[in-house]
C-alpha cells in the first residue's frame, strides 16, 4: 500500500491512502498543538484495534454478542531501553461464553496482522529520489531467484521471470506505478496477490498461481488485459475532454449516426448479431450510446472485430460489449495465441459452469489415483481438509467435451459450499486454476458466509444466482451436485500442444457448437491483448438488459445531478419526476447510477436515489412527500451517526411543520439539547430553505473537487496517450 504524507502547519502531518486521510500531531510538551494523536499513538492503537477486529470476526461467525466484551491494551516500557516494550492485551469476557469459545477468541487475537508483522521485525528501506514518486515506478517485490533463472510453467510461452519483467516494464512505460497491496498463501502451492495503481487505487486486479511469481505474473497480465480492453473504466464517465476528443475508446473506433426515428444505423453489427440482440426490433439507437462519453450528438461508438468464419470486419457497439459481456473473454499474454487460449478457456469455464448449475448436473469425482499424479495440488487440498474444509474434486468436462475442472469446498461450520471452476486445454492447468481460484484473495474466515446447497430449483436457476456465481462464485448450487449418481463418466482428458495448437483445439469446440466468434486484438499499449466475443454463449447478462437495464441510463441523470446546486425549482422538479418514473431502486447508489467515483467516505459517496429524492423534495418544500423518504432513511439507511442525527432532528421538525397546532420555536431549545446546535442549525435551515442539499458539496459537469474520479480519468489519459502514439506509427 502506498501512503502519501504531506506537511501541515506546525508539527501536524497528514497521511493519505486509498480514500482515507489521517492527521497526526505532537503533544504540546513536544512543541506540537495536541490537536490529534501522535504517529506513535496510532501505531499503538492499531494493535488493539486489529485484535478487536479478529475477535469481532470470530464472534460474528458464531453469533456471539460482543456488547459485553472489552479489549484493553497496555504497553510497558523498559526503563533501560524505551524502544523495548511489552504489550499486554486484556480481554474481558462474560461468563456466558463457553471455554471452547474463550480459547477460540484468544487464538483469534493471536492472528492479529499487526502483531505478526511486528514479530517478524519488518525491514525498513529508506531511499531518496530526485522527483518524489516519479522515479521509482515499478513493483514492490524482489525475486529470490537468480537473475538468469527461467521458470517455465504449463500454458505459457515465456518464463515467469521474463513475463514479470516484460509486463512490469510495459506498465511503467505507460506512467503507471503499480503497488502490491497484499499477498495470500493460505495453503501450500496456492498464492494470490492484489495489485493496484498507486495513484488511482480504483484500478486494481488480482492474480493467482501455484507460486509467488506465477500469481504476480497472473495479476500483471490481468492488469494489462483490463486496461487494454478499457474494462477498469467500463462503468465510469470519462469527462467532456475525452468525449470530444479524436477518439474515446480506440483510434480504430467508428461512430454511427442514429437513423430516422431512433432506428439502428446501417453498417452497425451484422445479421447474425442483430438476430440475437434485436430479434423483435425493439433495440433502438439510443440504447447503444456509450455511457463513458455520453456523447449523444456523436452517435454510437463501435469497435472493429474480426468475424472468424470469413475474416470480415464487423463493428460492434462499445455499449453492447460493456453491458452484456462485462469482463468475460479478455486476456493479455506473452504471445497472441497465449492470450487467445486464456480468453477461450475463461469463456468455456463460465459457460460450462452455468450449464452445470442451471441443469443441476451431477459431475463425476476425479479418482484418487489420477489426483495423485499432481502432488502439489494434493498437498494444497490436504491442507484445506486439515483446516476443517472437506474438498470434492470433480471432472466438469461433461464427458471429455470441454476442458473444465471443478474443486468444491464444504464448510461444516455453517453448511455452506463453494464451487470453483477452472479451464484450460491441459488437465493439470485446469485443475490448478480451480484450486487457486477457490482461494484467490480469500481467508478461511471468508468461507463462513458461504451459501448452503438447496433442493429449491428456482433458487438455483434464477438469473441473479448465475450473476452471483460470475461475480464472486458465492451463488447457490443444487444438492444434486453432490449425488453419488453421476450424469457423466470420468474422462481423463488432456490436450498437449503449442499455444497456437491449443487455440485451434478450443476453436474447434466452438465450431462443433456452431457458434460464430468475433475477435479484436489490442496491441496499442505494447502487450498482446485481445477480446473474444461468442454471441449467445459468452454473455454474462441477458440481451434484454440493453433495453431494460442499460448502463447508459446514466445519461438521463448525470448532468442534472452533478449540477444539482445550480438547478432551479422547475429543473429540480423535473429531475425528481424522472427518478420516480425510472422505477429505479431507491437504494441504488448515485455513484453507480451516473458513473462517478465519489469518495465513499463522503455524503456524495453514500448518497442513494432515495436520499437524493428526499433532499430534492425538501429543497422544493414538498414536505409531506419528503417526510416519507426521511422515515425510510431512518429505518433502512446504514449511514454515519451524524447523518442519522440530522435526519432524526429533521423528522421531528417536519412533524411540527406539517401540524398547524405546533410552532418550531417552542421546541428548539430542548431539541438543541438533544441533537446539538450544529445539527439543529442545518435541520432548521433545511426546512426554511436556507440550507439546500445538506452535506452535499457543490459539484459540476467539470467534476471539480471530485479528486477520486479525476485520478481515474488521469490514469485513462495515460492509455489514450499510448494509443495515440501507436496509431501515429
Amino acid at each position: 500500500m502506498q501512503i502519501n504524507v504531506r506537511f501541515l502547519d506546525n508539527l501536524k502531518v497528514e497521511a493519505k491512502f486509498d480514500d482515507y486521510s489521517l492527521v497526526a500531531d505532537q503533544p504540546i510538551r513536544y512543541k506540537g498543538d495536541g490537536t490529534a494523536p501522535s504517529p506513535f499513538d496510532y501505531f499503538l492503537a492499531s494493535s488493539a484495534m486489529c485484535a478487536a477486529y479478529f475477535v469481532k470476526v470470530y464472534c460474528a461467525a458464531r453469533s456471539i454478542p460482543t456488547d459485553d466484551i472489552r479489549i484493553t491494551q497496555n504497553n510497558i516500557v523498559d526503563p533501560e531501553n524505551r524502544y523495548k516494550q511489552t504489550w499486554t492485551i486484556d480481554v474481558e469476557l462474560p461468563e456466558s461464553i463457553s471455554e471452547h469459545d474463550r480459547e477460540g477468541i484468544l487464538k483469534s487475537i493471536d492472528r492479529c496482522t499487526v502483531k505478526k508483522v511486528i514479530q517478524q521485525t519488518p525491514e525498513f528501506i529508506i531511499k531518496t529520489h530526485n522527483v518524489l514518486g516519479r522515479d521509482d515506478a515499478g513493483l514492490m517485490y524482489n525475486h529470490n531467484t537468480a537473475s538468469d533463472a527461467k521458470t517455465m510453467i504449463l500454458g505459457k510461452d515465456c518464463s515467469l521471470e521474463e513475463t514479470i519483467q516484460s509486463m512490469s516494464s510495459i506498465i511503467a512505460a505507460l506512467g503507471i506505478k503499480i503497488e502490491i497491496a497484499s499477498w495470500r498463501n493460505p495453503v501450500p502451492h496456492v498464492w494470490s496477490v492484489h495489485v493496484r495503481d498507486a495513484d488511482s487505487p480504483m484500478c486494481f486486479t488480482n492474480g493467482k498461481g501455484a507460486s509467488k511469481d506465477a500469481a504476480l505474473a497472473s495479476a500483471l497480465g490481468e492488469y494489462l488485459e483490463r486496461i487494454s480492453n478499457n474494462y477498469l473504466y467500463n462503468d465510469y464517465y470519462l469527462g467532456e475532454e475525452i468525449a470530444q476528443g479524436d477518439f474515446v475508446h480506440y483510434p480504430s473506433e467508428k461512430w454511427f449516426k442514429p437513423g430516422a426515428k431512433d432506428a439502428l444505423p446501417k453498417g452497425l453489427m451484422d445479421d447474425y448479431l442483430l438476430s440475437i440482440y434485436n430479434p423483435e426490433g425493439e433495440l433502438k439507437a439510443s440504447h447503444l450510446i456509450d455511457t463513458n462519453s455520453g456523447n449523444t450528438k456523436r452517435g454510437i461508438c463501435a469497435i472493429p472485430y474480426e468475424r472468424q468464419s470469413d475474416k470480415e470486419i464487423v463493428y460492434i457497439p462499445a455499449n453492447l460489449i460493456g453491458n452484456l459481456f462485462v469482463s468475460n473473454g479478455m486476456s493479455a499474454g506473452n504471445t497472441k495465441y497465449e492470450a487467445r487460449v486464456q480468453c477461450l478457456s475463461e469463456i468455456f469455464e463460465r459457460a460450462v459452469k452455468n450449464q452445470i448449475i442451471l441443469e443441476e448436473i451431477t459431475l463425476p469425482d476425479v479418482p484418487a489415483d489420477v489426483l495423485a499424479k499432481y502432488p502439489k495440488i494434493v498437498e494444497g487440498i490436504k491442507k484445506l481438509e486439515a483446516e476443517g474444509f472437506p474438498i470434492v474434486v470433480k471432472d466438469a468436462s461433461l464427458g471429455g467435451k470441454f476442458p473444465v475442472m471443478c474443486v468444491t469446498l464444504m464448510n461444516p461450520k455453517n453448511g455452506g459450499v463453494f464451487a470453483s471452476f477452472g479451464a484450460h486445454p491441459k488437465f493439470e492447468v485446469a485443475l490448478e486454476r480451480s484450486l487457486t481460484e477457490l482461494l484467490q484473495g480469500r481467508s478461511f474466515e471468508g468461507f463462513n458466509v458461504l451459501a448452503a446447497p438447496t433442493f429449491n430449483q428456482s433458487a438455483v436457476t434464477e438469473h441473479n444466482n448465475i450473476i452471483d456465481h460470475f461475480i464472486d462464485s458465492t451463488g447457490v448450487i443444487s444438492w444434486k451436485f453432490f449425488s453419488e449418481k453421476f450424469d457423466y463418466e470420468f474422462a481423463h482428458w488432456d490436450f498437449s500442444g503449442s499455444t497456437e495448437e491449443e487455440y485451434n483445439y478450443l476453436m474447434d469446440i466452438l465450431n462443433q457448437l456452431e457458434k460464430e466468434v468475433y475477435i479484436a486484438d489490442f496491441e496499442e499499449l505494447g502487450v498482446k491483448a485481445c477480446r473474444i466475443l461468442v454471441p449467445d454463449y459468452s454473455e454474462i447478462y441477458l440481451p434484454e438488459d440493453l433495453i431494460w437495464d442499460n448502463h447508459n441510463k446514466a445519461l438521463n441523470f448525470r448532468s442534472d445531478i452533478l449540477n444539482l446546486h445550480s438547478l432551479d425549482d422547475k429543473a429540480l422538479s423535473k429531475l425528481v419526476k424522472k427518478l420516480e418514473e425510472s422505477e429505479l431502486d431507491n437504494y441504488t447508489k448515485i455513484s453507480e447510477l451516473i458513473g462517478i467515483a465519489f469518495d465513499e467516505n463522503t455524503t456524495w459517496g453514500q448518497l442513494d436515489i432515495g436520499e437524493l429524492k428526499c433532499l430534492s423534495l425538501l429543497a422544493l418544500k414538498r414536505f409531506e412527500e419528503a417526510k416519507e423518504y426521511v422515515e425510510m432513511f431512518m429505518s433502512f439507511n446504514d449511514n454515519s451517526a451524524a447523518r442519522r442525527s440530522f435526519y432524526q432532528a429533521l423528522n421531528a421538525l417536519l412533524d411540527i411543520e406539517l401540524d398547524e397546532e405546533f410552532e418550531i420555536t417552542d421546541y428548539v431549545p430542548n431539541m438543541t439539547r438533544m441533537f446539538g446546535a450544529e445539527v439543529m442549525k442545518n435541520a432548521i435551515g433545511t426546512v426554511t430553505g436556507e440550507v439546500r442539499f445538506f452535506g452535499l458539496p457543490k459539484t459540476n459537469s467539470e467534476l471539480e473537487g471530485l479528486d477520486k474520479h479525476l485520478r481515474l480519468i488521469e490514469s485513462y489519459k495515460k492509455l489514450q496517450k499510448a494509443k495515440r502514439q501507436y496509431a501515429s506509427k
